[in-house]
């Protein structure tokens, strides 16, 4: 094959893949969204972690011999900080606010990787990137302040941005304790420390009642599709086009996670939660321009 086809190739499959890659991220806050009342957010959290991690866990076997016992020390408080805590954090706002607000709070993630990048890790973030931040938190307060059906979802979108932190400061460590392994079998074990760490909230706040066949169905959704399978789709993107094209995916999740939820659950979407929205993900566009 030539390499006019195999770049035409290359051409056609990336904007499809990550157009079904933001697809399935902003389904994710969708299926929290409905499986969350029936699980509580431990328990949901717990059924995630423990699916994508064996979605994964081929990866992990295969590479094991470069998982010696020093890695783990790395690894283990980053499934903490990178899923276990943030995947909580996301579930309980979806107990509280539509998908749609997640989703949105979930695209800030880029803007906090490069604030924790430059607050301690010594990294330049330039005036642009500096306007962009304050852009990008003017859109969270606008967030915050909103009201969706008479209701405050303040606290959701705190929970959610908060969530984002820590997404933020588990890319820095990511970066710094985990290059050179396999990304797929890095997963496989973040996932899998974090899903012991989670371990005994979920056991001691495991639903006492009957669990509804549609909550079943997305939990498992969340953690085979949305986590195990969505990581792979990522890696392999990351690994055709690079990590800066491959980010931008950012932008897609809040698109799909607010249309799904409008569309199938049938939640609003008001003016201040798409002014937000602009505001957020206009601020990751300027962020990341070179």
């Amino acid at each position: 094959m030539s390499a006019l086809p195999q770049a035409l190739e290359r051409d056609w499959r990336t904007p499809l893949e990550l157009t079904l890659l933001g697809a399935i991220w902003g389904c994710s806050f969708l299926f929290m969204r409905v499986a969350v009342p029936h699980f509580g957010p431990y328990a949901l959290v717990e059924l995630r972690l423990v699916l994508g991690a064996l979605v994964l866990l081929p990866f992990l076997w295969r590479a094991r011999a470069q998982f010696p016992a020093r890695r783990w020390l790395w690894l283990a408080p980053i499934g903490l900080i990178n899923s276990a805590v943030p995947f909580v954090l996301f579930a309980w706002a979806a107990e509280r606010a539509p998908a749609a607000i997640g989703a949105i709070c979930n695209a800030m993630t880029v803007l906090f990787a490069a604030l924790i990048a430059f607050l301690f890790f010594g990294e330049k973030i330039g005036m642009r990137r500096a306007l962009a931040l304050l852009v990008g938190f003017s859109g969270v307060v606008v967030l915050a302040t909103a009201k969706v059906a008479g209701l405050s979802i303040g606290a959701a979108v705190v929970a959610g941005a908060l969530a984002s932190l820590l997404y933020g400061l588990g890319v820095n460590l990511v970066k710094r304790h985990v290059t050179g392994l396999p990304p797929a079998a890095s997963a496989a074990a973040t996932l899998g420390c974090a899903s012991l760490w989670m371990l005994p909230m979920a056991l001691t706040h495991w639903p006492q009642g009957p669990v509804p066949g549609a909550a079943w169905a997305c939990a498992v959704a969340l953690g085979v599709v949305c986590t195990g399978l969505a990581f792979l789709m990522f890696y392999r993107l990351i690994a055709r086009i690079g990590p800066s094209r491959a980010s931008t995916v950012t932008y897609l999740v809040p698109l799909f996670g607010a249309a799904f939820a409008w569309l199938l659950l049938g939640e609003p979407v008001t003016l201040q939660m798409l002014l937000a929205g602009a505001l957020i993900l206009g601020s990751v566009a300027v962020s990341q321009r070179r």
